[in-house]
Formats: structure tokens, C-alpha cells, sequence
């Protein structure tokens, strides 16, 4: 039986999902007017670029505690027989998380400060709306990696893959 799925897991997906849709639509839309009556929507591609930056990092945040990240589990699994060993790595792995989710929320930080000042050209919404969800995705990810750490989570290497 599986675990049921976390509320703002769902309710991130659900995100996700209407990104996509909101960006076909308005890509779709845009192509149609363009090549059917010569004019289109300016701010069609500045939606969809906000909505797909969104769209990644909402979904790199979700990918994380399911273990569904890009792993190199054929390296990991030599160490498989040595709990001792296994461990370390584990911890090393999580740490490294830690430190790569601190360098990227600095700089998304950084960004999002720069970016409350200065507007999109087309649709005028702060441009500190592009680099948020890199700083969240790095909050999530770095709280997610720091309680696996601190509970010692083994990681999983039961993937269907093979090779990664």
C-alpha cells in the first residue's frame, strides 16, 4: 500500500498543471493569431516564460522527497553491503544538498532583491517573480535534506533504472 500523497504535494502539482495549461493555451493562442491574422499577443511570451521558470522549480521541489532527482545509484550501490560506509555517503550526499540549496537561495535572494525595483517590459509585474521560485525551491529542498539528514533517511536505491 502506498503512502498517500502530502496535501502541498498535491497542491503543487495541481500547479504545475495549470501552468502548463495556462502556457499551451496561450502559446497556441498567440500561434494562431500570428500566422492566421499577422498580429500577436505581446505578453503571451512573457507569461510563459514566468509560468514555465515557475513550472520547473515547483516541480524540482515536488521530484525531491520522492527520490526522483537524477541519482548515480550504480555508485552508491557498491557500498550497499557496508552500512558503516553507506552512512557516511548518505550523510555527505545530504550535506551537499544543504550547501547547494545555501548557494542557490543566496543568489536567488540576491536576484529577488534586484528584481523588486525593476519591471517586465510587457506585462509589468515585478521581475522579482523570476527568480522566487528558486529561492523557495532551494527553502524546500534544503528543509526536506536537513530532516533527512537529522532523522539519518537512508537513500533509496531501489529505482527501476538500471543505469542513471
Amino acid at each position: 500500500m502506498s503512502t498517500p500523497t502530502p496535501t502541498w504535494q498535491r497542491a503543487a502539482e495541481t500547479a504545475m498543471a495549470v501552468a502548463l495549461g495556462v502556457m499551451a493555451l496561450a502559446v497556441f493562442v498567440n500561434v494562431v493569431l500570428r500566422y492566421g491574422f499577422g498580429n500577436g499577443i505581446a505578453a503571451s511570451e512573457e507569461l510563459s516564460r514566468l509560468l514555465f521558470v515557475w513550472m520547473v522549480f515547483i516541480g524540482a521541489a515536488v521530484a525531491y522527497p520522492r527520490g526522483e532527482h537524477m541519482a548515480f545509484t550504480s555508485l552508491l550501490q557498491r557500498l550497499a553491503g557496508r552500512p558503516t560506509a553507506m552512512a557516511v555517503a548518505t550523510a555527505l550526499i545530504r550535506l551537499l544538498v544543504i550547501a547547494a540549496c545555501g548557494f542557490i537561495g543566496w543568489g536567488a535572494w540576491q536576484q529577488v532583491v534586484v528584481g523588486l525595483d525593476s519591471h517586465s517590459v510587457v506585462m509589468g509585474y515585478p521581475t522579482a517573480l523570476l527568480p522566487l521560485p528558486a529561492l523557495l525551491c532551494a527553502i524546500v529542498i534544503g528543509v526536506t535534506a536537513s530532516w533527512e539528514l537529522v532523522s539519518r533517511k537512508p537513500l533509496a536505491l531501489d529505482h527501476d533504472a538500471e543505469v542513471e
